[in-house]
């Protein structure tokens, strides 16, 4: 509802029946006075609840450009913002928007600034959607020696800042910088920057829809055509000795306010995995050092994380793979200052 006396929106995010939690919310506000101060009055949807009501909402004068508004006041359920006018139009949204057109743009920019980057689709969604993804391979090491990469955002759709951190690594990887170069000659690195782009183009949350969400059907016979395909593509790697890394993408609660790895639980990792997975959390925190710092501790998540955890994709990774793999999951916080744009791409980089 809008009160254009008072200048107020009151307003909860759209509801999708059996698509997942309602907690992302994205729109665009017309005819507003200049200078004039309007207030968000946001009420959590039923499902999301604390999930849909960040600290600081985001605004934008141009949809692309993304800043955070001043801290929000809470009450029970709700929170209400406020934001002086600074253009007769404003775009405003739970976190930097990223749908499917955003994905194109990223993945057009990257086969332009690299000859030896490709954009492939990996599969078409359940409705219909193409599902695009990019495949970085430059000369250098043999074909036996060459490592396999595979990163991935969105498994959950309303998490748009593990593709705002994936998009940060793959415009790194592509950049001058020494590493970048030298990994690009001796891996076969592949990204995909939305799974869930049916959930992503509705405006759906995805997390826990029915029958369950993207990153619970890491099974046999997968329902997502986006899992199945990622799947098929990974065994094939493995199968040819081309493995050994995978990366899964997303934002975690409101209350967590660093970084933190997911990782697979012991049962499911040999003596080989398991070194290799300290190396790289060893190495990850040298690097993710603020201002979204990554935490000292990871998180597993076996049997007292969730009834389907070996439904998840890292841990489906694990043990579907050879055993010297390393499959993790990155939750990077959406709920706090830095949560922005630079933020998320500082973290990706």
């Amino acid at each position: 509802g809008i009160d254009a006396k008072s200048r107020t929106i009151r307003m909860v995010p759209t509801t999708h029946p059996e698509r997942g939690w309602v907690c992302w919310w994205y729109f665009k506000l017309e005819g507003v006075p200049k200078g004039e101060t309007i207030t968000i009055d946001l009420t959590g949807g039923a499902s999301g609840g604390a999930f849909a009501l960040p600290d600081r909402a985001m605004f934008s004068l141009d949809n692309k450009l993304w800043k955070h508004t001043e801290p929000g006041k809470r009450d029970k359920g709700r929170i209400v913002y406020q934001h002086q006018a600074d253009a007769e139009t404003i775009w405003f949204a739970w976190g930097p928007p990223f749908v499917l057109s955003h994905a194109k743009e990223v993945l057009d920019e990257c086969v332009k600034k690299n000859k030896h980057a490709t954009i492939f689709e990996l599969t078409k969604s359940k409705d219909g959607r193409s599902v695009p993804a990019l495949k970085v391979e430059e000369p250098g090491a043999k074909d036996a020696a060459r490592l396999g990469i595979w990163v991935q955002a969105r498994q959950h759709a309303w998490e748009s800042g593990g593709s705002w951190v994936g998009r940060g690594f793959i415009e790194w990887l592509l950049s001058e910088d020494a590493a970048a170069q030298a990994l690009r000659k001796k891996a076969t690195i592949y990204y995909v920057p939305i799974m869930d782009v049916d959930n992503v183009e509705r405006g759906a949350g995805g997390k826990d829809q029915k029958p369950h969400d993207h990153n619970r059907d890491w099974i046999d016979q997968p329902v997502y055509p986006a899992v199945q395909a990622a799947q098929k593509k990974i065994a094939e790697l493995d199968a040819a000795g081309r493995f050994d890394f995978f990366i899964d993408l997303h934002n975690p609660g409101p209350g967590d306010k660093q970084p933190f790895f997911f990782v697979a639980p012991p049962e499911l990792l040999s003596a080989p995995g398991q070194r290799n997975l300290d190396r790289f959390v060893i190495a990850a925190r040298r690097e993710i050092t603020g201002p979204l710092k990554l935490a000292a501790n990871t998180r597993p998540s076996g049997p007292g994380y969730d009834k389907n955890w070996k439904a998840i994709s890292k841990n489906w990774v694990t043990e579907h793979t050879r055993n010297h793999v390393v499959a993790l999951t990155l939750e990077t916080a959406w709920n706090t200052p830095h949560s922005t744009s630079e933020g998320y791409l500082r973290v990706g980089k």
